[in-house]
């Protein structure tokens, strides 16, 4: 007879398993969450953040106007991806277009993606949205951020680093939030 067929030495068995498993995930979730702030920090603690790739879209409803993200060298940017066929955008849209009415001295940037110009217009329109949009239809510049789905904002400095992104509906807690990491001051 096995010393695991006994029922006391079987129960003692199941325990430590159980225990063995929680300690096992609680070590790796640790691990995980080292790399995550090492991969985000660098040196000394100071955040280090990824270059957000340049943009140069055409204005909706004017093709000759050029909208780039150089335009605003120097100053903090919110770069917004939509479109009017989104669902998601019908929610968000709105709450941007208040937000930029009260912090109006901030960069927001709408990159209007896969749509037409008449959609977008009208969307913009009836959303209330007064700041510039570009109009990406074949999705460049969502390509080159990594977007596969809408909406998403990313928060960039004022060396047009991203800080932040939001994948989904953006809230007023999370502009908030990001609005503070944007304006910073960077580490020397």
């Amino acid at each position: 007879m096995s010393m695991l067929s006994v029922p006391g030495a079987a129960r003692w068995t199941v325990r430590l398993t159980g225990r063995h498993k929680v300690i096992s995930t609680a070590v790796v979730l640790f691990i995980a969450m080292v790399i995550a702030v090492s991969v985000t920090t660098g040196p000394g603690g100071a955040a280090s953040y990824r270059a957000a790739p340049a943009f140069t879209l055409r204005a909706p409803g004017d093709p000759g106007r050029p909208v780039s993200l150089s335009q605003y060298a120097g100053q903090p940017v919110i770069v917004n991806f939509w479109a009017s066929w989104c669902e998601p955008c019908q929610q968000e849209t709105p709450l941007l277009a208040r937000w930029h009415a009260r912090h109006g001295h901030v960069v927001l940037l709408g990159l209007d993606e896969n749509d037409t110009t008449v959609s977008a217009l009208e969307f913009a329109r009836e959303k209330g949205v007064t700041y510039p949009l570009a109009f990406d239809p074949d999705m460049s510049a969502a390509s080159t951020y990594g977007v596969n789905a809408l909406p998403q904002t990313f928060f960039l400095n004022a060396r047009h680093q991203i800080v932040a992104h939001v994948v989904g509906v953006v809230t007023s807690a999370q502009l908030a939030t990001d609005l503070r990491l944007m304006t910073a001051p960077a580490a020397g």
